[in-house]
């Protein structure tokens, strides 16, 4: 039986990054790694596998017992962040660390330290996977597809564990916000799921951001400098006082826990014109409403002083806080705190200050709280993981799949 860590490994040499762009899937790489992966699950006695034309593959592992059983899935991404590539990825294997630096990169002269990552002092006498500071390692969330897959190949080789059906999805574009923009949940066939898709060993999440996009469009006026005055109204200098009037101190670098901000992401402009890019970010709906508001109000009280509607704000909606669709099927969150400690795992119930494709899929009638992967420091150089914690995420997917086959029910 191929270990967690052997998949890990092999799959984090597809170059699955995604890109902003409008096809689905964003980059070939992926569907090319799906190939794969449905060529893996017709070995693991799955049936109803499929890869469609946007590049998401589904498939399910009919139940073994008469009991009633609810249907339930596990779902992973394929993509890895566009922050850095994934191309060439060339992993560094840390056996028994030690607890002093790691050095990822001599010619680079990186290091992995537990002086700026601490984290890593839980993890001595254990074996590490980190990147060679080139790329990025993949983790985020190859490590989950690892894992899946490793629990269906204990399935697949030990029939006398019972289980009700099982749901398998891999999608892709998550790191780009689309991973649920096709996801077709009648054809999952799921009741409700798990994302493996969390940091540190222990993860286990269902609540999450309410999330919006705004665009701040500064409507400006170019004259020749040398006449200027009077007359030139500088768009930058504008966008610079919009950007004063927003609440200090709340913003990504300020906050932490259940605490929001506002993301100022991109700037463009020149004199005539500028555009302020940010994302909005809150746990609690209400507050969530009133940053949305207080943007628009801004742009009302700078658009009086200035006239002549100099700022106009777009808000989109991301998505929304899964808690609200969860809550009512929180055995689904207490089963797997309930499996973590089984194996010996403390849960570590804590809000996903981000998004994650459980929480759109959680507004599409699909309750799907989120489970550690065990990696850290996803999207850069600086990426690990643990082979002990993916060793354990596997466990942890088996001991859901038995508590909910032990659970009181009827057989037919």
């Amino acid at each position: 039986m191929t270990t967690v860590s052997e998949r890990f490994l092999r799959y984090i040499k597809f170059d699955t990054m995604s890109i902003e762009e409008t096809t689905d899937p964003t980059t070939l790489g992926q569907l090319e790694f799906a190939k794969v992966l449905v060529e893996e699950l017709r070995t693991m006695n799955m049936e109803n596998i499929s890869l469609d034309d946007y590049g998401y593959v589904v498939a399910n592992l009919p139940a073994n017992t008469n009991k009633k059983i609810p249907a339930f899935g596990f779902i992973a991404h394929m993509d890895t962040s566009p922050d850095m590539s994934g191309q060439g990825v060339n992993p560094q294997i840390v056996k028994d660390y030690n607890g002093q630096d790691i050095q990822i990169n001599k010619e680079k002269n990186l290091v992995l330290s537990p002086k700026e990552f601490p984290e890593l002092l839980n993890y001595k006498g254990k074996t590490l996977i980190t990147t060679d500071g080139t790329t990025l390692l993949g983790a985020d969330d190859k490590a989950g597809i690892a894992e899946i897959m490793t629990a269906l190949d204990y399935l697949k080789n030990h029939p006398e564990q019972l289980h009700g059906k099982l749901c398998i999805a891999f999608t892709p574009n998550e790191e780009v916000g689309r991973g649920a923009d096709h996801f077709d949940v009648k054809k999952f066939g799921a009741d409700f799921a798990y994302t493996i898709d969390g940091g540190p060993i222990g993860e286990l999440e269902y609540e999450n951001f309410n999330a919006a996009g705004a665009k701040v469009s500064i409507q400006g006026r170019n004259i020749h400098p040398g006449s200027a005055k009077g007359k030139m109204v500088n768009a930058l200098l504008l966008a610079q006082e919009y950007v004063a009037e927003l609440p200090k101190g709340e913003t990504p670098a300020e906050t932490e826990g259940y605490e929001g901000f506002y993301h100022l992401t991109n700037i463009q402009g020149e004199v005539e014109s500028a555009t302020l890019s940010y994302i909005i970010r809150d746990f609690d709906l209400a507050s969530f409403k009133k940053r949305k508001k207080l943007m628009n109000n801004i742009a009302d009280k700078l658009n009086g002083k200035y006239g002549n509607e100099r700022f106009k704000v777009e808000i989109k909606d991301q998505y929304f806080n899964m808690k609200e669709k969860i809550e009512p099927v929180k055995h689904i969150v207490d089963t797997a705190a309930k499996a973590m400690e089984a194996v010996g795992v403390v849960p570590d119930i804590c809000p996903i200050r981000g998004g994650t494709d459980g929480a759109r899929l959680s507004f599409m009638g699909l309750p799907t709280p989120n489970i550690f992967t065990g990696g850290h420091n996803f999207h850069g150089k600086y990426e690990f993981i643990p082979i002990f914690a993916m060793e354990k995420s596997v466990e942890v997917i088996l001991q859901i799949i038995e508590l909910y086959s032990i659970a009181e029910g009827s057989t037919e």
